[in-house]
């Protein structure tokens, strides 16, 4: 791989990796902290489902950042760096909430920081959707999905020594310098001038009425609600079946991030060898297979090996996916497009996490309610032919 190339996907790498590092706190801890001070599975469903809440409204972000240069230094860059910076400030600032005490105060400075990162998150999709040719959105779906994970491995052993063994004011802070990460290759980065084919346009919101692009939102909706559902319990579970520790649910992080790692290099070696159609169904496959034996762990050894063949489905369904979304998305509102369908997927997490967190303090249980979510892969089958129509046949 040529080295201009190649340092282009270790900056949409590095942004991904910073979003990463976030994503092993609510991996690994999040739950595991509000436990800790008291409160149940149903208060962490409801704080994950309104911190997704920018997620959901970041179509509106996607909107902006496609129509405005701002202050004439780009469509992207700027926006990325402003998000960046928000994020910094929150994460310097939340050690000083206690949730037990300001629960609704820790849900809005978690929202704000979810904001910042919607920011960054959608441009850094724009940017990606401006410059990436179609031949290569399997390859840096797997830098991002790969590069997120391995923000996980990076942080997620670290995160939960530091909460056990220092404060949880280490691990936000820690969280803050990660951040910084990938802001010196963003400031590198410069914008062409885009050209009048790829100019904003209200009628290429038009997409939304084909069935192929609605069949498509619903795939998403359901992947992702399955897959965050999931991810969101598993260390919980693993707490109350075999009393792991902080620093054991940080290496089991850890482990989960090294599959996803895989997984998002497996999900890009899908799309380039087998085409899209038979990569998603690969992908629902692997999603079953990596779920449900979580319902029925014998002993705590096994959880290593079933946690990593959980977090290597999670990063091929997530990287067959977002791969599968670039490909149908107009150029023309790269962001605003790209950011919709990722704001289903979005509620999808939300509607997921809430879910499972209420079915977990219910009858069914951490098992039930992995079982349960294996199976609603069923939903996907009939979905399926609505988004392949014959171009896609002859590609797969």
């Amino acid at each position: 791989m040529p080295e201009k190339k190649f340092a282009r996907y270790a900056m949409f790498g590095s942004l991904y990796f910073t979003q990463g590092t976030i994503l092993s706190y609510f991996t690994a801890l999040n739950a595991l902290y509000f436990l800790s001070r008291g409160l149940s599975m149903t208060s962490v469903g409801i704080f994950a489902s309104i911190a997704m809440i920018p997620f959901v409204i970041k179509v509106f972000l996607g909107m902006l950042s496609d129509k405005v240069n701002l202050l004439g230094l780009g469509h992207r860059k700027p926006y990325i760096l402003l998000g960046l910076t928000v994020q910094v400030v929150c994460l310097i600032i939340v050690p000083f909430i206690d949730p037990a005490k300001y629960y609704w105060g820790f849900v809005a400075i978690a929202f704000v920081l979810q904001m910042g990162m919607a920011l960054y998150d959608t441009c850094t999709d724009g940017l990606a959707l401006d410059t990436i040719p179609e031949d290569e959105q399997g390859t840096i779906q797997t830098f991002m999905v790969g590069g997120r994970a391995l923000g996980v491995v990076v942080t997620a052993s670290v995160v939960g020594l530091l909460a056990q063994n220092v404060s949880w004011a280490a691990v936000f802070w820690l969280l803050a310098v990660f951040t910084l990460v990938p802001i010196p290759m963003v400031l590198r980065v410069k914008e062409a001038a885009r050209p009048v084919e790829r100019s904003f346009d209200w009628k290429a919101f038009a997409a939304f009425k084909q069935k192929t692009i609605i069949a498509l939102a619903a795939l998403g909706f359901v992947f992702f609600l399955i897959i965050a559902g999931a991810n969101q319990i598993v260390n919980p579970y693993l707490q109350e079946r075999f009393n792991i520790s902080l620093s054991q649910a940080g290496y089991l992080t850890t482990v989960w991030g090294i599959g996803v790692v895989l997984g998002s290099v497996i999900g890009g070696q899908l799309i380039q060898r087998v085409g899209r159609k038979r990569a998603t169904w690969i992908s629902i496959a692997v999603s079953v297979i990596g779920i449900l034996p979580l319902a029925f762990i014998p002993a705590a050894w096994w959880a290593w090996l079933l946690v990593g063949l959980f977090g290597l489905s999670y990063g091929t369904y997530q990287t067959i996916y977002f791969a599968l979304a670039m490909g149908y998305t107009d150029s023309r509102i790269a962001a605003s497009m790209f950011s919709i369908l990722m704001a289903v997927t979005n509620v999808a997490q939300g509607v997921g996490m809430a879910l499972s967190g209420f079915l977990a303090d219910s009858a069914m249980g951490y098992t039930g309610v992995f079982i349960l979510l294996a199976l609603l892969n069923v939903i996907a089958i009939p979905i399926m032919p609505l988004i392949f129509g014959k171009r896609e046949t002859v590609e797969a």
